[in-house]
C-alpha cells in the first residue's frame, strides 16, 4: 500500500498554490474569458454545429422539482449564482470596510457608474426608437453592465505605468455598476411572480447569515442552506443568481470571535480561483455560441437595429456617462477624483467599463427570452466588448506616456499616492 512522503505532499501543496494564484490572476480571468467566448462561437458556426446546440440543450435535473433544465439554463441560472455571490461578498466588504466605506472618497466613482449606466440606457432608446423596432426596447437594461474581471484584466496588461488609484477608481465604479445591474435585474426581469417563494428564499438567506456569523460554521450547511435558498428563489420567478447575491451580502465583513481576517476575505480567496477558473469561463461558453451560418447569415443578424444600439450604447454611451458625469461632478460640486488621477484618465476609463461581456450577455438573455432578437443582441455585446477593450488598450497606453502634473486631479494640494501599476 502506497503512502505520499511528506516532501511531494509539499510539492502537491505547492502546485495547488501556485495554480489557485495563476488562476486569479486578473489577466489569467480575462484570458479564459475571452477563449471560452471564442471556442464557443467558432465551434457554433462550425460544420459541427448541431454538437454545440445539442449540448446546450441538454435537459438534466430532477423534473419533480421543476429542475429539467439544458445545461445552458443550468450555466445561466446555477453556476453563474456562485460568481453572483462572489460579487455580494465584495460589495459588502467594501461597503463595511473598502473603497465605498468613506462616502466623500467613493462619491466621484459611485455618480460616475449612474451616468455609465443611465446614458446608455437612453442612447440605446433613442437608437431602437429612431430605427423603428420598438420590438427591442425591453433590452434596454444590456449595455448598462460593466464585466468587472474583463475590464481589470485589460487594465492590468495595458495600464502599465498609470497611478494604482486608477485601478481603484475603476474597481469601485465597476462593483456600483454590478449592484446597479443585480437591482434592476431583480425589479424588471422577473416572470412569473410567487410571493410565497420569494419569501421562503428570504427566510433561507436569513438563516444563512445567522449560522455564517456562528463561531463554527460547517460549510456544508452553509451549502445546503444556499441550496434551498437559490431554489426558492428559482421558483419565486426572480432571477435565481439574486439568491447568490443576497446570500454573499450576508456574510461578516468585520473580524468575529477573535478571527485576524473577516470572513467575506476569507470566502472570496477561497471561491475567487472557482469563479475565475471555472464558473465565468463555463457560463460564457454557453452564453457566446452565435450561430451565424445558418438561416439568412451573419448580414441579417447583424443588419438588427438591436446590434447598432447595443454597440453605440456600450462603446460610445458608456464613455460619454462615466467621463460627462464626471466632468460635471468635479466642475460643479467641491467633489474631486482621487490623488494623481485626472480627467484624461476617465478616457480609457470610460472604454473599460464599455466592456459589458458577462453581466450583458446575462442580461440579452433575459431580455429577449422569445429569441427574436437574442441572436443580434449576443452578437452585438461580444463586438461591443472587443471594440471597447481595444479602445481601452490604445487610450491606456496613451495615457501612460503622457507626462503627468504635480495635482492631476486639481484639488490645489500636490498629489501623494503617486504609486504605479506595475
Amino acid at each position: 500500500m502506497s503512502t505520499i512522503e511528506p516532501a511531494d505532499a509539499s510539492v502537491a501543496l505547492s502546485r495547488r498554490t501556485r495554480l489557485r494564484h495563476w488562476v486569479t490572476l486578473e489577466t489569467t480571468g480575462g484570458a479564459l474569458l475571452l477563449a471560452a467566448a471564442v471556442i464557443a462561437l467558432v465551434w457554433a458556426n462550425s460544420p459541427w454545429r448541431g454538437g454545440y446546440s445539442a449540448l446546450s440543450g441538454f435537459v438534466i435535473g430532477p423534473a419533480a422539482l421543476h429542475l429539467d433544465l439544458s445545461l445552458a439554463t443550468w450555466a445561466t441560472d446555477a453556476v453563474l449564482t456562485v460568481f453572483f455571490f462572489v460579487v455580494g461578498v465584495e460589495l459588502k466588504h467594501e461597503v463595511v470596510a473598502g473603497s465605498l466605506r468613506n462616502v466623500r472618497e467613493a462619491s466621484v466613482p459611485v455618480l460616475a457608474a449612474v451616468g455609465g449606466m443611465a446614458v446608455p440606457a437612453v442612447l440605446y432608446t433613442v437608437v431602437i426608437v429612431a430605427l423603428d423596432d420598438r420590438t427591442a426596447l425591453h433590452g434596454w437594461a444590456i449595455p448598462t453592465a460593466t464585466d468587472i474581471a474583463f475590464a481589470l484584466a485589460v487594465l492590468a496588461v495595458f495600464g502599465r505605468g498609470l497611478p494604482r488609484a486608477l485601478r481603484t477608481f475603476l474597481l469601485t465604479l465597476a462593483v456600483v455598476d454590478d449592484l446597479l445591474a443585480i437591482v434592476i435585474i431583480a425589479v424588471f426581469y422577473a416572470s412569473g411572480f410567487d410571493v410565497v417563494a420569494l419569501l421562503a428564499a428570504v427566510a433561507a438567506v436569513a438563516l444563512f447569515a445567522v449560522i455564517v456569523r456562528m463561531r463554527r460554521a460547517p460549510w456544508w450547511v452553509l451549502l445546503a442552506i444556499a441550496a434551498v435558498a437559490w431554489w426558492f428563489m428559482h421558483s419565486s420567478g426572480v432571477h435565481a443568481t439574486i439568491a447568490g447575491v443576497l446570500l454573499g451580502l450576508s456574510v461578516p465583513a468585520r473580524v468575529v470571535h477573535g478571527e485576524t481576517t473577516p470572513r467575506t476575505t476569507r470566502l472570496d480567496a477561497a471561491l475567487r480561483p472557482l469563479t475565475s477558473g471555472v464558473v465565468l469561463p463555463v457560463f460564457a461558453f454557453f452564453a457566446a455560441g452565435v450561430t451565424l451560418v445558418d438561416g439568412s447569415g451573419p448580414a441579417s443578424v447583424l443588419a438588427q437595429p438591436v446590434v447598432a444600439a447595443i454597440v453605440l450604447a456600450l462603446v460610445l454611451g458608456k464613455l460619454l456617462g462615466v467621463l460627462g458625469t464626471t466632468a460635471l461632478v468635479t466642475s460643479l460640486t467641491p467633489l474631486r477624483l482621487p490623488d494623481a488621477i485626472g480627467l484624461r484618465d476617465l478616457l480609457p476609463v470610460g472604454f473599460l467599463t464599455g466592456i459589458g461581456f458577462t453581466v450583458s450577455l446575462l442580461v440579452a438573455q433575459l431580455s429577449f427570452a422569445d429569441g427574436a432578437h437574442t441572436d443580434g443582441a449576443r452578437v452585438a455585446v461580444l463586438l461591443a466588448s472587443l471594440l471597447a477593450a481595444v479602445l481601452a488598450a490604445v487610450t491606456l497606453r496613451w495615457d501612460a506616456h503622457r507626462v503627468r502634473r504635480p495635482d492631476m486631479n486639481d484639488d490645489g494640494v500636490p498629489d501623494a499616492d503617486t504609486a504605479l501599476l506595475e
